[in-house]
């Protein structure tokens, strides 16, 4: 289990990625596609960093992480289909 300098300093991590998102849109020098994409990049680490320690997957067994992994997928999959299947 992770120490609470550890739990702490990912939270500080979440608190700045959290104030960033506000900031990719306010920052004259990104256009809007960039700050979008820098939003779902930050989504991205927000959602690595509280899955592997606020959830625990890091001290889990590989097979339950390869297992979550493929849902995440799945569920990738699925909405690329319906967006596709509605835009396309």
């Amino acid at each position: 289990m992770a120490s609470l300098r550890t739990y702490f300093a990912i939270y500080v991590v979440l608190m700045a990625l959290a104030i960033s998102k506000f900031a990719f849109f306010e920052v004259a020098f990104l256009s809007y596609e960039q700050a979008i994409a820098a939003t779902f990049v930050a989504a991205a680490i927000k959602i690595s960093l509280i899955a592997g320690y606020f959830q625990h997957l890091r001290e889990e067994p590989r097979p339950i992480t390869y297992v979550m992994l493929t849902g995440l997928f799945m569920v990738l999959l699925l909405a690329g289909a319906a967006t596709f299947s509605v835009w396309g």
